[in-house]
């Protein structure tokens, strides 16, 4: 029932095909990497969203026949006709759209409700998170579960996360659990990190570090099993700080699509594996195949950031209904691997300076010739792809490319390194 698992990639495949007809599949890439056979074989990321089809042998062999995609983002998704939600008022009158995005959220919500295991939800204390967690302990109640829906933050102390989520559950009425951790104990979990991820992306290594160790505390603390989390949200509706600097709506919509498709090598790809490492199972509501297909379909000028607002239109929608606190309801975006730490200093610049001292500059000097497939510009991208290579030699062509914002020059992917960056002023 969760289409969006194959849509997006939610759920990843990998799969190893010789020329002479050898097929092995895998959910995770290094299930694969010991494979021998007499051909050598790429090991590939099966696309999102996509089918193929083989021609068994009768020695066992295979032939692939047809691949190709079996749904676009933008396309609602066949299975519609038989959602509990009726056909929606095609009208993009501006009501009738935000009731429209509020009737279609909670569905997406309430969809994955189905479980014979406990139910709890990450809460970052940002907005996606946020509108999860407060639908999902609504519709808990609704739905008589016998059990206190369970919350998750993690960061230090006086993170802006961590008081943001404090706000929200108590707001919601959560079991709220804090998990805190140190520059240290971060730093220490990059490596196990990286070999769970299969990546060595910069900004997702940097996230993924709260999530995993997130996830361990569930795992060991709780009997919680599917986790609800806000994926997805920052790519349909325009979240990330860059939008605001899109040329027009045209450029800000193609972009949303094209983030969307990439999904599986970033963001999903960190929540998945960062969960499943620990036994955890994700369910993502933003990532809906009916939810994002009906979004996408709204003029492009409804999308943009507006009144210096990024996702705009989603907090309208929820505007005024008590929900969630208004201040969280419209709080500015904090990148998840930033907002965990303090204002001060954010838990990717600890990480940063730890990694200094671990990459010399004569290594810096020929990272070109060391990694000529997406070289590291930076002494904390060589130690990621030096940890990466340890685990996956020569399996760079995994990722075609860093995740940066757009239409800016940027060299981080941090929005905290961004001139548009503007952290709320408590």
């Amino acid at each position: 029932f969760e289409s969006d698992k194959n849509t997006y990639g939610v759920r990843p495949l990998f799969k190893l095909l010789t020329d002479d007809g050898f097929l092995a599949v895998c959910s995770e890439a290094k299930g694969l990497t010991n494979i021998t056979h007499a051909t050598p074989a790429n090991i590939v990321p099966f696309l999102p969203g996509h089918f193929e089809v083989f021609d068994l042998k009768p020695n066992g062999k295979v032939q692939s026949l047809q691949m190709e995609p079996f749904h676009c983002c933008t396309q609602e998704p066949a299975h519609a006709i038989c959602d509990t939600v009726e056909r929606l008022t095609t009208s993009f009158d501006e009501e009738i759209v935000k009731s429209n995005i509020r009737t279609l959220f909670e569905n997406a919500v309430r969809k994955r409700l189905m479980s014979h295991r406990r139910i709890g939800c990450l809460l970052s204390g940002g907005l996606d998170s946020s509108l999860v967690a407060a639908t999902l302990v609504k519709l808990a109640k609704e739905e008589k579960l016998q059990y206190p829906i369970q919350t998750f933050s993690i960061g230090s102390d006086d993170s802006p996360d961590i008081l943001a989520a404090r706000k929200v559950a108590a707001h919601i009425g959560s079991e709220h659990h804090e998990v805190s951790f140190t520059a240290e104990e971060g730093i220490q979990a990059v490596e196990e990190v990286i070999f769970h991820l299969e990546t060595y992306d910069i900004t997702t290594i940097r996230a993924s570090v709260g999530m995993y160790l997130v996830s361990k505390y569930i795992r060991e603390k709780t009997d919680s099993v599917v986790i609800f989390s806000g994926e997805g949200s920052d790519e349909l509706t325009q979240g990330y700080i860059y939008f605001h600097k899109a040329p027009n709506a045209k450029a800000g919509a193609e972009d949303s699509v094209r983030l969307l498709k990439e999904l599986y090598l970033f963001d999903v790809l960190r929540a998945d594996r960062t969960t499943a490492a620990h036994g955890l199972e994700l369910r993502v509501p933003f990532l809906d195949h009916r939810f994002t297909a009906y979004y996408l379909s709204l003029p492009e000028e409804m999308r943009v950031p507006k009144h210096g607002v990024e996702k705009y239109l989603l907090r309208d929608s929820f505007k005024g209904l008590n929900l969630i606190p208004e201040e969280i309801l419209w709080r500015r975006k904090e990148a998840f691997s930033d907002g965990m730490m303090s204002l001060k200093k954010s838990w990717y610049l600890c990480l940063q300076e730890h990694l200094e001292s671990m990459v010399n500059d004569n290594q810096m000097e020929k990272a070109h010739k060391t990694f000529p497939h997406n070289p590291p510009r930076t002494k904390e991208a060589y130690y990621f792809r030096q940890v990466f290579e340890k685990h996956f030699p020569g399996r760079a062509e995994w990722l075609s490319h860093f995740w940066m914002p757009r239409w800016i020059n940027a060299t981080d992917p941090s929005a905290r390194t961004l001139s548009i960056y503007k952290p709320d002023k408590e």
